[in-house]
């Protein structure tokens, strides 16, 4: 199949490992010359058993995503004969799942970058051959192969799509020029933000100049660092959280405020998309993070960001197969699948100029989030020590514990807590 040229690479370079002698035609079928069709078939089928972990939305039936690029791989590799063991294991849990046991987890498995470092560490994810590794380097924006490139510079899994949150809003109440500054939006309608939620509220530091574990986020030495100016965005959100036209997002208060009118601006992700698209109706739209205001100069929100992608698990009973069925799942084809049967909006760059992304409300704000308002989520395993505190200072701020007046002493405080 012409569309699946990136995996025949893949299959090309990894079948030398696995002794074997056909060559590829162009048209999706092997050349035998010179060996009868019965000692070919003997020769060249492999019996081969993949579990693969994927989310439910992936598998609901027989025409989901998953089984419909499974049945694509069968065709493009008759080498295999595939029996399929599927079992429902989102993104974010694949992680922790996986380094249960690796040697009993999933041959291939959908995952969120974020958990690279603890997968790496767990010896659960195998290293890109080249042939995955050129396919990922020709479609892959800089960020986006940053983001499966471990801190030992090696690269690991197949990026499908970006992870990150944005800005839903109500285009009836803002104009296109609100839309850029927080402080604009704040001063015309309700805002609904997800200030004691850790994954959100770094956005405020790292935009004015905080910085997790050096300039590329692998530097576990470097530390976690709120920055010069930590004390005057506290005082922001202090400020913030005592506008009347303040929301805090809690427990999915954000999105029931856009259902029921009551919030007029909501910071979430493609998750949400056809919730609010439905909620909103003609008014609905979609934008990357605003502006807001430290000691009087503007700053760009900087939105945690990151990747999923595909891994294959080293200690795979059928390493070639799985690292050929990994690379075909992160392939254009199916991403572009992926994007017109689930909404999930590719990273191939290839794909950034298809009418149907760029026609997308959701993917315009996603991807400009991830080229202008995002930093690259740190994958280390130290990073598991920005949560909990983010969070607890997060809650201080909305029970006005921390204020404009003692926002100096607490922000010294919570930095202490990651070290001076």
């Amino acid at each position: 199949m012409k569309v699946r040229a990136a995996s025949f690479v893949v299959a090309a370079a990894l079948a030398l490992s696995m002794g074997a002698c056909s060559t590829n035609n162009g048209s999706g079928t092997e050349s035998t010359a010179g060996t009868s069709p019965e000692t070919t078939a003997a020769a060249q089928v492999t019996d081969v058993t993949l579990t693969v972990w994927a989310p439910q939305e992936d598998q609901v039936d027989a025409n989901s995503w998953l089984p419909k690029e499974e049945a694509a791989f069968e065709a493009a590799h008759p080498e295999y004969k595939i029996t399929w063991k599927n079992s429902v294991v989102s993104e974010g849990d694949a992680g922790k799942t996986v380094q249960q046991d690796p040697s009993a987890a999933a041959d291939v498995y959908l995952f969120a970058n974020d958990q690279l470092g603890t997968l790496i560490q767990a010896g659960a994810i195998g290293t890109l051959p080249p042939a995955s590794l050129a396919q990922v380097q020709g479609q892959a924006s800089d960020f986006v192969l940053a983001s499966v490139t471990g801190a030992d510079g090696k690269v690991y899994g197949i990026p499908y799509t970006t992870n990150t949150w944005f800005m839903y809003y109500n285009k009836a109440k803002f104009t296109a020029d609100d839309i850029k500054s927080l402080d604009a939006m704040l001063a015309k309608g309700k805002v609904s933000f997800p200030l004691d939620n850790s994954w959100y509220i770094a956005s405020f530091y790292m935009g004015a100049g905080g910085s997790l574990f050096g300039a590329t986020g692998d530097d576990a030495a470097a530390g976690i660092k709120l920055g010069d100016k930590a004390a005057d965005v506290t005082a922001y959100l202090a400020n913030m959280v005592a506008n009347p036209n303040f929301v805090n997002d809690a427990q999915g208060s954000g999105l029931a405020g856009i259902q029921n009118g009551t919030v007029d601006v909501l910071f979430s992700g493609s998750w949400d998309a056809e919730n609010v698209k439905t909620a909103l109706g003609d008014n609905y739209a979609a934008a990357q993070p605003p502006t807001f205001t430290v000691d009087g100069a503007s700053a760009e929100i900087q939105a945690f960001a990151g990747t999923k992608a595909v891994g294959f698990n080293p200690k795979s009973k059928n390493p070639t197969a799985a690292s050929q069925f990994a690379a075909f799942l992160g392939d254009k084809a199916a991403q572009q699948d992926h994007f017109t049967m689930r909404g999930i909006i590719p990273t191939d760059k290839n794909l950034a100029t298809d009418p149907a992304v760029v026609a997308d409300p959701v993917a315009a704000a996603q991807n400009g989030t991830i080229d202008n308002s995002s930093i690259l989520q740190p994958s280390i395993a130290e990073m598991g020590d920005w949560w909990t505190p983010a969070e607890n200072f997060g809650k201080s701020l909305l029970s006005k514990e921390v204020t404009v007046d003692n926002a100096k002493d607490k922000t010294a405080a919570w930095q202490a807590a990651y070290g001076a």
